[in-house]
């Protein structure tokens, strides 16, 4: 009868939010607007990037990779989240369930990856601008990427087969809307201390040391920013790297709460809402942050523009 009992559920019903259905209309035209704009906002700035010749340079090659991560996990997750709002019955196949969790998590992981390598390029650019296409060659952006994406690659990998491992004896209730690894983790009725081990190992190192990268990458750069003479480009400069930063604190703000902690703290009411964050709303911020401020971009989308006719 346990072993009856302990076979893997074929799906999972989602929880999401809430059951009120006024409510749930409403948070699907919001998220189905932030999600439009995301799509928006990245096509775009991949499009641009691509498609004009003052771009091609190693800081919008990987702002380019950005926007194809934020796309990507955004995807991997929100148009599941947006059916479930109006269905009557929020389910996951459990080969959903699968897929949804390993994108996510190996997206999310590259993105981790690729900010790293964004500060790095910020850092070679403005504290050593002569050694710049030394520091930051064709060679070293493409393996960057290589590695941003296949380490993500491998961890999601060992989480998603740690997991689905496990056995599953009681409910297929998961209290999130999307497939996540701590409630998955809290589903389970065995002793899941490897499995959070390696999260907190395998998540801890990505997250702890890119973020240290990205520190002293900015830390550098705020030394040679303070050394600058002319208060027009401190502060241009200094303007600059503060969004940066700002949107790296609170994008690995949230992952550090999400999945460096053990389950028995697990709040599934506020970590949903954390996870909004992360999943839904920093996708869409990140090219007006990164890109759509700096004036490179507007140059370009403005001469784009100019071309096709819009502004005659």
């Amino acid at each position: 009868m346990l072993e009856n009992n302990c076979t893997m559920p074929i799906e999972f019903l989602l929880v999401g939010f809430t059951d009120y259905l006024p409510l749930r209309v409403t948070l699907f035209l919001v998220f189905l607007i932030v999600y439009t704009l995301t799509m928006v906002g990245n096509v775009g700035l991949i499009i641009l990037i691509n498609i004009n010749s003052s771009l091609q340079t190693p800081m919008y090659y990987f702002l380019s990779n950005l926007s194809f991560l934020d796309i990507s996990y955004s995807t991997a997750i929100t148009p599941k989240m947006l059916v479930n709002f109006l269905a009557s019955k929020k389910s996951i196949s459990l080969s959903g369930c699968v897929l949804q969790m390993f994108f996510f998590g190996c997206f999310a992981d590259a993105e981790c990856l690729i900010l790293a390598a964004m500060a790095y390029d910020r850092y070679a650019a403005i504290c050593n601008p002569l050694l710049y296409s030394a520091l930051v060659s064709q060679r070293v952006c493409v393996c960057c990427i290589v590695l941003a994406y296949f380490s993500g690659g491998v961890t999601s990998m060992v989480h998603v087969c740690l997991t689905f491992r496990l056995p599953f004896c009681g409910s297929n209730i998961v209290n999130h809307f999307f497939c996540d690894i701590p409630p998955l983790l809290a589903l389970s009725c065995t002793d899941t201390y490897i499995n959070e081990l390696l999260l907190f190992a395998l998540c801890g190192f990505i997250q702890t040391s890119t973020f240290v990268v990205i520190f002293i990458s900015y830390f550098c750069i705020l030394l040679t920013v303070l050394s600058i003479k002319s208060s027009g480009g401190r502060s241009k400069t200094f303007s600059t790297c503060a969004s940066h930063l700002l949107a790296i604190t609170l994008f690995y703000g949230t992952l550090l709460f999400m999945y460096l902690r053990p389950t028995t703290s697990y709040s599934p009411d506020t970590d949903k809402v954390v996870a909004v964050f992360y999943t839904v709303v920093f996708p869409m911020f990140n090219p007006i942050i990164y890109s759509f401020r700096n004036k490179d971009v507007k140059y370009a989308l403005r001469k784009l523009l100019d071309r096709n006719g819009t502004f005659k």
